[in-house]
């Protein structure tokens, strides 16, 4: 014979093998849901966020959770044209706010272009000789902008 044991919220269920050889006659119960355990996504069926969402990463909480939770909700609710664009003063606060805690709200830094990098490098190594620097952006501008002459090509005369 089965039986139940409790311990916390958790129902803890022991079954014996006779219990399985007979079909089961659970009946499914139809979701609740205000159901705090129920997995729900970002918006509730209702229509309201679900602050505890997991996709959030915790933004809602902390010591800029009030001011995530005001921008977002105007973000959310936003009936303008161009949407959450009445919403500009509430994002300022939120990021005035991570600001102050960069060790919980890390700023990513910009990552740098790799071209940009191989162009100030090589503007560096040709300052030295400024003719050089001028004559290669001008050779290099020209591969790109004309296409090479090729000898297949017709020639007028």
């Amino acid at each position: 014979m089965s039986y139940c044991k409790q311990e916390g919220k958790d129902r803890i269920i022991f079954v014996t093998k006779e219990d399985h050889d007979t079909p089961s006659n659970a009946e499914l119960v139809a979701e609740d849901p205000d159901d705090p355990y129920e997995e729900q996504g970002l918006i509730l069926p209702n229509g309201d966020i679900n602050w505890n969402c997991p996709c959030l990463g915790g933004m809602a909480s902390g010591p800029c959770g009030s001011q995530f939770k005001e921008a977002f909700s105007c973000f959310h609710y936003s009936k303008e044209e161009v949407k959450g664009s009445e919403c500009i003063d509430q994002f300022r606060n939120m990021q005035e706010c991570m600001q102050r805690y960069p060790e919980l709200y890390p700023q990513e830094e910009e990552k740098e272009d790799p071209t940009s990098v191989v162009s100030d490098s090589a503007t560096t190594a040709d300052a030295t000789t400024p003719d050089s620097a001028v004559a290669s952006e001008s050779d290099s501008a020209s591969s790109v902008s004309r296409p090479e002459t090729d000898s297949t090509l017709p020639k007028d005369g």
